[in-house]
């Protein structure tokens, strides 16, 4: 089944980011799940399963660290402006797309699409890359 990058970046690559935002407000600014969820337009419910793993598990965002400091610098920028939900997305969509032209996800699309081949597939790096 032919799955492209964006799908990739939704499905997967989204969740994973918002996850790793929702944990850098718990965890170092003490913020309260009901906090996170009024900060960020989410519900409550989605920051607990955030937290427990149980959404946005599949990329461990922390092992790359220029991402991980870019979301470090989102949740800082998100505390002061408490910026509307479409500008959170945004910036998630932003970080995502960075991932992409970096090449951070080529080993994952091609685990979801065997017919891909990050030796010989440049399309992310070329559209997305600096």
């Amino acid at each position: 089944m032919k799955t492209n990058a964006f799908e990739v970046a939704a499905k997967y690559v989204y969740p994973s980011l918002r996850r790793r935002l929702v944990e850098i407000l718990y965890r170092e600014y003490d913020m309260t799940q009901v906090g996170i969820a009024e900060i960020l337009h989410i519900t409550q419910s989605a920051v607990s399963r955030y937290l427990r793993m149980n959404r946005g598990a599949l990329i461990d965002v922390e092992k790359f660290e220029d991402i991980d400091g870019e979301l470090r610098q989102s949740a800082e920028w998100i505390i002061k402006e408490k910026p509307d939900e479409y500008k959170i997305h945004a910036e998630i969509i932003r970080i995502a797309l960075e991932m992409l032209g970096k090449g951070y996800l080529c080993s994952l699309h091609a685990k979801i699409d065997p017919e891909i081949d990050p030796g010989s597939c440049n399309v992310c790096l070329e559209l997305f890359g600096e």
